[in-house]
């Protein structure tokens, strides 16, 4: 009996020895702060910032383009591995390669990318006190390099992603970043401001289960006690109070604004300058079914002061154009039913039907139980929402084929939403006396980019670590949260989140998702110079434009204006005549393999590698001929039910520029502006000749002799080293002008 009970003393010392080094592995305190990193004190050599400005001035003038202003270049969506998702990507078990700090990023715009500005936009539900002062301080050395403060080499702005991911369309609004004027102690807030329901507040304080992390950390090793440590400082930090006034709070505790309108009353408290730029608004990833910007048209959920610009294009994708596809459709009541195929559109919904019609006569059934069952799958996708993959089990990436993509978009998001797309929303009026009449956003395009590598699309290469595309390693992972495997059924099953074991990551489509990333875009400024003002004054004037990577030189004016003015692009006007518009486009320089001399001087080769993989901005004396020029012109609505589709002209009008390095300039006027009497919004595209870009084709269709894709292969899928190269056409997005009728302004 006695050894009885010493064996069983002894099992008990080692099954708390055993749950007290789990606990010890999970409390984080063994694990490593993976901080802000360190900036390179060199700025780039006068002689090149030189040489840029007036190779520019050059083109312009051959342009014969009114070269009031440069042209300034930047990425103002950013990540580092503060943001969450970023850090669990940069794991090794996600296929990451380690950290990727905020002064990595500074270090690339300036020697990698050679950018004029950028801003980090880390998501500010990972922000902790300690991580957000660290991106203060390192934002502050990287504007410290500059010699000249009249004439910095690059200005990194302040700032972070509000993120609200909505469960249904009536509550989704969708993410915004914040990017903030000034970086000195007296003009920026406390804390960042995050995006999250009251339930995820509650939780904050709960912490992660820690034996859980200790057993990632047992079987990860001296990574898993880092992300211990990375996710118990997250989970530390409690909810601020709520009735309290911003400057009142404790500099400790995590703030949340839910909506929009909570957003824009925070920001009003602090009384800083700021911007809010919506971005990803078709990306269906996380959008819900059916989701439509209707109901941000509200003096509620839009501050037009802060909220003057938005996001055409990212490594996330093309959200700029109107389709009248639907991917759900509601009835009166709010019912869901799955519409049919259209000739560019196959509703998910409609394949998962497909796929268990397929299942099922292979199974042997009669067509009367498999039509049965395919009219049950497509209700069980729709009522599943941004979930409804999970209702076909066993379904691959092929079985969806090119299910819920937008097949005649340029380079769309994934899953495309088009009642959030931009020309959707550029369309919207409110009639409402209280709220704004109409969106007037200036456009942008930036990277979205999670590796800390602001303006990537300088050169298509390195896939894997010039877009996202390792977040499929990342999301059908442990640490994803990925969704469980199961086998192939010849029914579907309805949708229970609350008996579901898949993480986040794996409730959405991120496998299928991942092929759709690309390298990033830029957006470009029209300024008076380099500084942080002249760039900000650009911004708030809307006097930008976007592109989809490559550095195209575009002015877009209207020349009639009141008393003969020349006003430039994302300006307002009421006009009594029909305006005419002139546009001058300079395609991109051709880039030279490798880096410049100047920054292999500033990094050591190892860091040139690290960061850039050996290939930086290196412009040759060539540029690429602009193939066109399109006008696109959209009429808001002048009556509450007025079709979307009937008031947006894409084209408008096309015209074909000659193969000519010079550039190409285009004059037009609106005939029927005077006549019609209403509103017109007005911007153009400038398209290059085709070229090689990563990611181009996503899912590598096949098709039959009617168009419709039969078989996929899927970038995702494919091995590292293939950059998944194919044509296309890259451009860049004016800002609109907004002409209002002098009968009908508003």
């Amino acid at each position: 009996m006695t050894v009885i009970v010493r064996i069983v003393a002894v099992l008990m010392a080692l099954a708390l020895l055993a749950v007290g080094g789990l606990w010890l592995l999970g409390s984080g305190r063994l694990g490593e702060h993976w901080g802000p990193g360190s900036v390179t004190p060199t700025a780039v050599p006068d002689e090149v910032l030189g040489l840029r400005a007036l190779t520019q001035l050059d083109s312009a003038l051959k342009a014969s383009a009114p070269f009031r202003k440069q042209i300034l270049f930047g990425d103002l969506h950013v990540h580092s591995t503060y943001s969450v998702d970023a850090f669990l990507m940069s794991l090794p078990a996600a296929g990451g390669d380690g950290a990727n700090p905020v002064a990595d990023a500074c270090d690339f715009a300036r020697y990698c990318s050679s950018l004029d500005f950028w801003s980090i936009n880390d998501h500010a539900i990972g922000l902790t006190p300690r991580r957000w002062r660290e991106t203060v301080d390192s934002i502050r050395q990287c504007n410290a390099v500059a010699s000249n403060p009249e004439q910095p080499d690059v200005t990194a702005f302040l700032g972070w992603e509000w993120t609200q991911v909505g469960t249904t369309a009536e509550d989704h609004y969708g993410h915004k970043n914040v990017v903030l004027r000034y970086i000195d102690e007296e003009r920026i807030p406390t804390r960042p401001i995050a995006a999250a329901s009251r339930a995820l507040q509650a939780q904050q304080g709960s912490g992660p289960r820690t034996l859980g992390l200790g057993l990632v950390a047992l079987f990860q090793g001296r990574v898993g006690v880092d992300v211990a440590r990375y996710l118990q400082e997250l989970a530390a930090v409690p909810a601020c109070p709520d009735g309290v006034a911003e400057r009142e709070l404790p500099n400790d505790c995590r703030e949340f604004a839910a909506t929009p309108e909570e957003l824009a009353a925070k920001l009003d408290d602090w009384g800083h300058d700021a911007l809010v730029i919506p971005h990803g608004t078709t990306w269906g990833y996380y959008t819900p079914l059916g989701s439509s910007w209707d109901k941000q048209l509200t003096a509620a959920a839009h501050d037009p002061e802060r909220q003057r610009l938005i996001e055409v294009y990212s490594g996330h994708g093309n959200s700029e154009e109107y389709r009248e596809f639907r991917e759900v459709i509601f009835d009166a009541d709010g019912g869901r039913s799955c519409p049919e195929p259209e000739a560019n559109h196959l509703p998910s919904c409609w394949r998962a039907g497909e796929i268990i019609r397929e299942r099922c006569r292979a199974a042997g059934e009669s067509d009367e139980t498999c039509d049965a069952r395919a009219v049950a799958a497509r209700q069980n996708y729709v009522d599943a929402d941004i979930s409804g993959h999970l209702t076909i089990a066993g379904a691959t990436v092929e079985d969806w084929l090119d299910a819920g993509q937008c097949r005649d978009c340029f380079l769309p998001s994934f899953n495309y939403r088009p009642q959030s797309s931009v020309q959707y929303i550029m369309a919207l009026r409110s009639f409402d006396g209280a709220a704004p009449a109409r969106f007037r956003f200036g456009f942008t395009a930036s990277s979205d980019v999670h590796s800390a590598r602001p303006g990537t699309g300088y050169k298509e290469y390195a896939r894997t670590v010039t877009t996202e595309a390792r977040f499929a390693t990342f999301g059908e992972g442990a640490l994803g949260g990925g969704a469980p495997s199961s086998e192939p059924r010849p029914e579907s099953q309805a949708f229970d989140p609350a008996q579901s074991s898949a993480g986040f990551f794996g409730l959405r489509e991120t496998e299928r998702g991942a092929s759709f990333f690309l390298t990033g875009g830029l957006v470009a400024a029209h300024t008076t110079g380099r500084t942080r003002d002249d760039i900000w004054d650009a911004l708030q004037r809307r006097e930008v434009y976007g592109t989809s990577g490559p550095r195209m030189l575009l002015w877009f004016d209207l020349v009639n204006g009141p008393a003969g003015a020349r006003l430039p692009m994302g300006s307002d006007v009421v006009m009594e005549a029909n305006p005419t518009f002139e546009v001058r486009a300079v395609g991109s320089l051709e880039q030279q393999p490798g880096c410049a001399a100047w920054a292999g001087n500033a990094l050591s080769p190892e860091r040139l590698e690290r960061l850039c993989r050996g290939e930086c901005y290196h412009p040759s004396d060539t540029r690429r001929p602009i193939s066109r020029v399109e006008v696109v012109r959209i009429r808001p609505r002048a009556e509450p039910a007025e079709p979307i589709g009937e008031l947006v002209d894409d084209p408008w009008r096309v015209y074909r520029c000659e193969p000519d390095p010079v550039g190409c300039r285009i004059t037009f006027t609106d005939p029927e502006f005077v006549a019609a009497g209403r509103d017109v919004v007005y911007y153009v595209r400038a398209i290059e000749v085709p070229s090689l870009a990563v990611d181009a084709s996503p899912l590598g269709c096949e098709y039959d002799a009617e168009g419709n894709c039969v078989q996929v292969h899927p970038c995702a899928r494919r091995p590292v080293e293939d950059d998944c190269l194919d044509e296309v056409e890259e451009r860049a997005w004016s800002s609109p002008i907004f002409v209002d009728h002098f009968e009908a302004a508003g």
